[in-house]
């Protein structure tokens, strides 16, 4: 098949770097242009990126010398790209405004900000949770003006590591959540390197994101009415976020109570057999299964399990039942795999598969 031409757009942060790792290799979609801010701009990518590489994997050697062009030459960019992964640093209002610019060049805009989660007619989406909300992407290109340019969102990264698995028992009437995650330095675009003093440390705050980890997945079980998304009246979500000196891997402890309790054999099994549309569709991201139940009491562990389906899976363990809630389980994903470049990888192979993103 012809590959979709793809660009980056905040190519040189931890982010895009995830982003060019991912694509090296990928069966459909090749890298035709990188972007950036304007200091970065005129510079190939390897004197743009410099010392601040910060993969394990190498850069793929014909990316070293691309060319980096500025982010805010929009016409520019989106001339040698089918679509583009957005990964800006910027302030949420000039986030807004530049992905609005690159879909109204009928370039459709797969990003990882946070900046359109809100907005209505903005599909946010886990692949294998809720690909119905893609249907709102008619109303974006009507209120855009666009034919083909739109723009589609993945979640807060953190709340990968217990959504799914909360997702997979909504049949049985979930209640209530508590939360609490434990997040990975690469959350915050940090290597230890650059954060000596997240070294035998625990931050007990993350600016933003104990609203993100509550509100978000009430937007993921919400309903698409009139070309918009109404967020889910419930589950009542409680959490706290903290960051913790684990290098990737978001892990949560999470507290669940249900209408109609299940058996821990119904909760093992609901985990075991559920996949999504990317399964159905053997996506070249998607992880062949989705939620892994470790049954080793000291399972799930960042180290030994995040990159497991190539760090696109979640990770679950230690369920059991509890004297407060129902009960209680851990949860573990890949923060910038699946949690975020990896999910949007997986989000743009299923709207090519879809016919939403087309070769110009």
């Amino acid at each position: 098949m012809e590959k979709y031409k793809v660009g980056i757009l905040g190519a040189t942060g931890m982010v895009g770097q995830r982003f060019i790792t991912l694509l090296a290799n990928h069966p459909w979609f090749e890298i035709t242009a990188l972007a950036a801010s304007a200091r970065s701009a005129g510079k190939n990518y390897e004197e743009a990126v410099g010392q601040r590489w910060k993969m394990v994997d190498e850069c793929p050697e014909n990316i070293k010398k691309m060319p980096v062009m500025d982010v805010a030459e929009v016409d520019k960019v989106a001339s040698l790209v089918d679509f583009v992964f957005s990964a800006v640093d910027m302030s949420k209002d000039e986030i807004r405004a530049i992905e609005e610019a690159y879909a109204k060049t009928e370039t459709p805009v797969v990003s990882n900000n946070s900046a359109h989660r809100w907005t209505e007619d903005v599909p946010m989406v886990v692949p294998e949770l809720n690909p119905e909300h893609f249907e709102v992407i008619e109303s974006q290109k009507k209120r855009l003006g666009t034919k083909n340019g739109f723009i589609v969102v993945k979640p807060n990264c953190s709340i990968q590591s217990y959504t799914p698995m909360l997702h997979a028992l909504r049949k049985f009437g979930i209640k209530e959540v508590v939360a609490t995650t434990y997040q990975a330095i690469s959350g915050a675009g940090k290597t230890f390197k650059e954060w000596p003093e997240m070294l035998d440390n625990v931050i007990p705050f993350i600016s933003g994101e104990e609203e993100k980890s509550e509100q978000e997945p009430l937007k993921i079980w919400g309903k698409v009415e009139n070309g918009k998304i109404v967020k889910a009246a419930g589950p009542v979500i409680t959490t706290q976020c903290l960051r913790v000196p684990v290098s990737d891997g978001h892990t949560a402890a999470v507290f669940v109570k249900f209408d109609k309790k299940p058996t821990k054999e119904e909760i093992l099994q609901a985990w075991k057999e559920f996949k999504g549309v990317p399964q159905e569709l053997k996506l070249p991201s998607a992880p062949e299964q989705f939620i892994t139940y470790f049954e080793e009491d000291n399972r799930p562990q960042a180290r030994l399990d995040r990159d497991t389906e190539k760090g696109m899976g979640v990770f679950v363990g230690r369920l059991r039942e509890d004297t407060v809630y129902d009960y209680k389980f851990v949860g573990l994903s890949h923060n910038t795999k699946r949690g975020a470049a990896g999910g949007g990888v997986l989000s743009a192979e299923l709207l090519a598969a879809k016919g939403y993103i087309k070769h110009k």
